[in-house]
């Protein structure tokens, strides 16, 4: 049993401008690196030239959560000082649990306007890790209120405005609740998918929301000793049954994003099938785990040290995905949420 793995072996040099800060104006016309999970190859193509490497009977796993616009700026009321708050899950009652910069200035009984008192807040609670828990109150529909004072909450490497809070979005984007996009599917156009869907291949629907756990640095040195953050999960009974046919049929599982990847392996049972289900899922993917649904996995270049390279890892071997991220830096790909593809099969 594997009782040490260090942080610092997921570790790779980044140059910064390799960060990708904008979204490319054709989001399948990204470059897509191949990797062989067994022989650690790879091969150089366009996003859109994915559809060379499915077949039909595949099965597409996509993650249909929608982004909200989570980031909400606003002033204490007594003080006018400015907060910062970033929307994190859903409890009841309009209570959120909540980040808020700066978080001395959110002690409980805090109030907070936001955009001339078209929404208030009231700080209830402290939690962990200093999270808040905030009780709205507004007139109307807050979903509307929040399109309207919200921003789009883009990762912190990521210093640009957004244009257009779409580009932030998978074109089949759906259910809201995600603090952050499931990246790796910004690269499919309506066009693109349905090229896929004439080939044959199945295209399956699960819902994770996306939790800022994601964007979380791994700060022990033991990954072992790692917690992941809950994110909530949905798979509906027609979307389970794609999944399990193309399995019975003896056909590939590929997931588009780490996302759909933990949904599917979070709600599985011991022989890799799904029913209809929903709930709070903290997997950890490592080096080590035995995939019991997934077969190949369509992804972004994640950072250094993170849960999503390790996840990657578990799947193709830490030292491929290594020397092919030291590939695409050498070969000058886009990293991150904005940046290209790599397809592990």
């Amino acid at each position: 049993m594997i009782t040490m793995m260090k942080k610092e072996d997921f570790n790779y040099e980044l140059p910064e401008e390799l960060i990708a800060q904008d979204p490319l104006e054709d989001r399948s016309g990204s470059r897509l690196m191949v990797l062989d999970k067994e022989t650690g190859k790879t091969e150089h193509h366009v996003f859109r030239e994915i559809t060379e490497y499915l077949k039909p009977g595949d099965c597409l796993v996509i993650n249909d959560t929608k982004v909200i616009p989570a980031r909400l700026i606003g002033s204490k009321i007594g003080t006018e000082a400015k907060i910062e708050v970033l929307l994190l899950k859903r409890k009841e009652n309009d209570i959120w649990e909540t980040l808020v910069k700066p978080g001395k200035k959110a002690k409980p009984g805090t109030k907070i306007s936001f955009g001339d008192g078209l929404l208030v807040g009231e700080v209830i609670d402290v939690v962990e890790e200093g999270n808040r828990l905030i009780q709205f109150t507004y007139t109307g529909i807050f979903e509307e209120i929040l399109d309207q004072l919200g921003q789009m909450p883009l990762p912190p490497y990521i210093t640009h405005q957004l244009e257009d809070k779409n580009r932030y979005q998978t074109v089949y984007a759906k259910h809201s609740g995600s603090a952050a996009a499931p990246t790796a599917g910004l690269h499919f156009t309506p066009e693109l998918l349905e090229q896929i869907r004439k080939m044959g291949v199945e295209i399956a629907h699960v819902t994770l929301h996306v939790g800022l756990g994601t964007f979380r640095p791994v700060k022990v040195e033991n990954i072992l000793e790692h917690h992941m953050h809950s994110e909530f999960y949905q798979i509906e009974v027609v979307e389970a049954e794609k999944i399990n046919r193309a399995r019975r049929e003896g056909h590939r599982v590929i997931c588009v994003g780490t996302t759909s990847c933990r949904t599917v392996e979070s709600a599985a049972d011991e022989n890799g099938m799904l029913q209809e289900c929903s709930g709070w899922t903290e997997i950890f993917i490592y080096p080590g785990y035995q995939f019991k649904v997934l077969d190949g996995l369509i992804t972004n270049f994640h950072l250094p040290e993170s849960t999503l390279i390790m996840l990657v890892s578990a799947l193709a071997g830490r030292e491929h995905v290594l020397a092919a991220y030291e590939e695409a830096v050498k070969e000058r790909y886009r990293f991150f949420s904005f940046g290209d593809a790599m397809l592990v099969i």
